[in-house]
């Protein structure tokens, strides 16, 4: 929301109020080709619900915004029968996520799907959907904004394994809430078990993943160590070089796991211009 759906309002969500519904509205045609997520959070102290249908087919359906219509009318209705007695509906915004190859050629408003709905004047239907089509999204684009969506995003459209190392290197260390990047990673883990993606690409991501957090755990530890050791002599003047002898030896053992240079350099901080030196002097 806070990154692809640019409306104004979205600033005032208190994501932090966000709950999720524990129904779906698709009808059981359409089950094996779509799925749906309906969340409930606070806008300005009032209920509104975010419903999002996410399309998996590749092929482009005209009636979309119909039957998005009668998910939310079914919502609604559901929504009576849940909440006896209420007097009005509460705001539903509605969103499609396509991740097909195929380009997005239908209408997102069911005004354009029917015939001389103007001449209806106000009894005329009007009703929308908020589009987001991934692969309408620039590879670059995508690479700019690094957060979780992005490099789903990325990976769908544009997937390149050793591009996703990187990313997802990057995105270990962006990233504060790390059970959504294990997360992430569970989402390619299931892809592999459903030969969506290779085997060896999902173990290829699970090492960068299970690398980086031994080694930002270690360097923690090492580093927390030194700190301790150095202030304990009451020599600041120390500190920078007590921290930099740390992160020479764990680039030290890094290099003898034969990681590459440019991980390295991510998890220590220390230049490839460095790190290549400390290189050398292994092979001497």
């Amino acid at each position: 929301m806070e990154t692809f759906v640019h409306e104004d309002w979205v600033k005032n969500i208190d994501f932090e109020s966000c709950e999720t519904l524990k129904k779906s509205f698709v009808s059981d045609h359409y089950k094996e080709t779509e799925s749906d997520i309906v969340y409930k959070v606070k806008l300005k102290g009032k209920d509104v619900y975010i419903f999002i249908l996410i399309e998996f087919q590749s092929t482009v359906h005209t009636f979309m915004a119909l039957r998005i219509l009668n998910y939310i009318t079914n919502f609604y209705m559901d929504y009576i029968e849940s909440h006896r007695g209420v007097k009005t509906l509460p705001a539903v915004f509605p969103i499609m996520l396509y991740n097909g190859d195929a380009k997005w050629t239908a209408s997102a408003n069911i005004a354009d799907l029917i015939e001389n709905n103007a001449i209806l004047g106000k009894f005329s239907l009007n009703f929308e959907y908020f589009k987001i089509i991934e692969n309408e999204y620039d590879k670059n684009e995508l690479q700019k904004i690094r957060n979780i969506v992005s490099t789903l995003f990325l990976a769908e459209s544009y997937y390149d394994i050793d591009l996703l190392k990187r990313e997802f290197l990057e995105l270990f260390h962006k990233e504060e809430d790390k059970e959504a990047v294990s997360l992430f990673l569970n989402w390619f883990k299931q892809l592999s078990e459903h030969k969506r993606i290779p085997q060896g690409d999902y173990e290829n991501l699970r090492r960068v993943y299970k690398n980086e957090e031994e080694v930002n755990e270690m360097l923690i530890a090492a580093l927390e160590r030194e700190r301790k050791k150095i202030y304990e002599k009451g020599i600041e003047k120390g500190v920078k070089k007590g921290i930099r002898k740390e992160k020479s030896e764990i680039a030290k053992i890094m290099l003898l796991e034969n990681l590459d240079i440019f991980f390295i350099s991510k998890v220590t901080g220390l230049s490839k211009e460095g790190i290549l030196e400390i290189k050398s002097t292994l092979l001497n």
